[in-house]
């Protein structure tokens, strides 16, 4: 029988565990950029304050 190979084991986890964080990452940061860039026709909560 082969024995388990723990440390490959670690390692993949390892990337799954980095690739998922980046893919939040992503997220949160298109989430932002979406926020922070105001779609045509609406116009942003600091200028319509001021008008």
């Amino acid at each position: 029988m082969a024995k388990d190979n723990y440390s490959y084991k670690k390692y993949q986890k390892e990337l799954a565990r980095k690739k998922k964080a980046e893919k939040k990452r992503q997220r949160k940061l298109e989430k932002k950029t979406m926020e922070a860039t105001p779609e045509s026709g609406q116009v942003p909560n600091d200028q319509a304050a001021l008008e």
